[in-house]
């Protein structure tokens, strides 16, 4: 669950966000947050004019997906269950915050590192939208599976029509929720797209737009999901980017309720007009039922892995608390990995989810990783032509090796620079040891004891609860307090009275937040 942003917008204009709605019997959220970097500067003197355009530009482009969605039911709402919001625009009025140059891949990283120290709003995803032309074959480029990270969380795309420009943010979300190009899989099958007129998204486009994703373009994004990425697509947004409506979906200020185009089939006996009905507490979300607050304890979301942690009702409210998962540093897969992003890390995992195979045995790294050689080293080096030498305790944490693979090694060298031939961040690399950067590191450094009631050693979170990864303790069932030490028994539930006038849809959201405009 979680949610995407779109990166912000900066030229002469105000802040302006998107948000994506998604869901796989859940729907998913993206708020995106957009800047902008406009050759409006050159001609144009700024005003309310430029900044109300550049305004309706972005929201052109979200309604341009909307109507996708409602016609052909097959871009993210209808494909992916997935909606997107803006949330937020920033302009950049006298200069521009970042290097904007015509290398896509060092631009993405000079804006997700201002993006990390500047931008206060948080967002799922931010994309910066610039006037200038990259050398690339792509009109942009975006982090794969970034989302909900703070720095891998976005995307830079070129700024041009409308119709191309959609498709492009279409292709860099897409990455960042853990789709490939079709072409790029290292171990795919049969991706061919089944709209051979129109073509797929994530593919190379020419004068026709494509409307739909791949199956495999889709599978890998509920894959994505499954294995723990995403966690912030399933908590929805505080505010949108447009003034306040009844029937979007969104309680919004002046408003007691609003389910959407839910209320016709699941909350209009609980909401009228955005107020609610006499003696109803709520009308829809995950802890809603029959216009009442579900029970404390009554799980609205199931765990998705073994570093998920389910969330309950509280007892209180109609919304299901804000998806987390464990913090960094638990063991997973019956104590084969650890948890990490929200994800299990193995390099078994790793290995069969690339190549098909599981990793080589622990010689193999010390032999071959320690060579410093293509077949096995710790990373480039400086000079970007050879390769650096694993020390003998990081030779787990360098160059991926598998088991049945070529001798020629196995370099994934994905278009966002990634090199997926590296075992990942988090991977354990021996007792209480995980990879961080290529070396093998102390569990400790991940600072898994951070929570309350918690201590270095083995006590967390008082011994009932998990510590997630917003250092808080998620407590057991029948406790409760900051630190999880205060016993407090569920009582009993008693069957409902009356017949059930609302039953909740599970439901996800994905938003994205920013988008940036530079301007020439």
């Amino acid at each position: 669950s979680g949610l995407l942003t779109i990166p912000r917008v900066k030229t002469k204009v105000g802040k302006v966000a998107f948000s994506h709605y998604a869901a796989q019997n859940c729907q998913r959220l993206v708020p995106m947050l957009t800047a902008f970097k406009s050759t409006l500067q050159k001609c144009c003197q700024w005003n309310k004019t430029i900044e109300l355009f550049l305004r309706r530009y972005l929201l052109e482009i979200s309604e341009i997906i909307c109507q996708w969605n409602k016609t052909n039911y097959t871009i993210f709402k209808g494909q992916l269950n997935t909606r997107i919001v803006l949330v937020a625009m920033e302009t950049w009025s006298s200069q521009n915050m970042v290097s904007v140059g015509d290398d896509p891949l060092l631009t993405l990283r000079d804006f997700m590192k201002y993006r990390k120290e500047s931008i206060k709003e948080r967002s799922d995803a931010t994309h910066l939208f610039s006037g200038r032309t990259f050398r690339s074959s792509r009109s942009g480029t975006a982090y794969i599976g970034g989302i909900c990270s703070l720095t891998r969380g976005g995307g830079v795309n070129e700024y041009g029509n409308v119709g191309p420009m959609a498709i492009t943010l279409c292709q860099s979300l897409g990455q960042n929720i853990g789709m490939m190009w079709n072409k790029e899989r290292p171990n795919a099958g049969d991706c061919r797209c089944p709209d051979p007129w129109l073509g797929c998204i994530m593919e190379d486009t020419g004068y026709y737009l494509p409307r739909k994703f791949s199956r495999c373009s889709v599978d890998e994004y509920l894959r994505f999901l499954q294995q723990g990425g995403g966690s912030c697509l399933f908590n929805k947004p505080t505010k949108l980017l447009d003034s306040p409506e009844c029937g979007n979906g969104f309680v919004e200020v002046g408003e007691e309720c609003d389910c959407g185009s839910q209320c016709a089939r699941s909350g209009g006996a609980c909401c009228k007009k955005c107020t609610l009905t006499h003696d109803a507490m709520c009308s829809n979300g995950l802890c809603c039922r029959s216009c009442k607050y579900e029970l404390r304890g009554v799980t609205c979301r199931e765990v998705t892995n073994d570093c998920d942690v389910p969330e309950m009702c509280t007892g209180d409210s109609s919304q299901c608390p804000h998806n987390v998962h464990k913090l960094d540093g638990y063991m997973c897969d019956a104590g084969q990995g650890r948890c990490y992003g929200g994800r299990c890390k193995t390099r078994d995992g790793q290995c069969k989810t690339l190549w098909g195979y599981n990793s080589a045995d622990r010689l193999c790294y010390e032999k071959l990783n320690s060579e410093g050689t293509e077949k096995g080293n710790c990373g480039p080096d400086s000079s970007g032509h050879g390769w650096v030498q694993c020390n003998k305790q990081d030779v787990l944490c360098g160059f991926l090796l598998c088991t049945n693979m070529s001798a020629n090694g196995g370099h994934a060298v994905l278009e966002d620079g990634s090199d997926l031939g590296y075992v990942e961040d988090g991977t354990p690399c021996g007792p209480n040891m995980m990879c961080l950067d290529r070396r093998c590191l102390p569990v400790p450094t991940f600072n898994l004891s951070s929570c309350p009631g918690s201590s270095p050693g083995s006590r967390i979170c008082s011994h009932h609860g998990t510590c997630s990864n917003e250092m808080r303790c998620i407590c057991d069932p029948d406790y409760t307090g900051k630190d999880c030490s205060v016993y407090d028994p569920i009582p009993d539930p008693t069957p409902p009275e009356g017949p059930e006038k609302y039953k909740g849809n599970v439901s996800v959201t994905i938003s994205i937040r920013r988008f940036y405009m530079e301007p020439n």
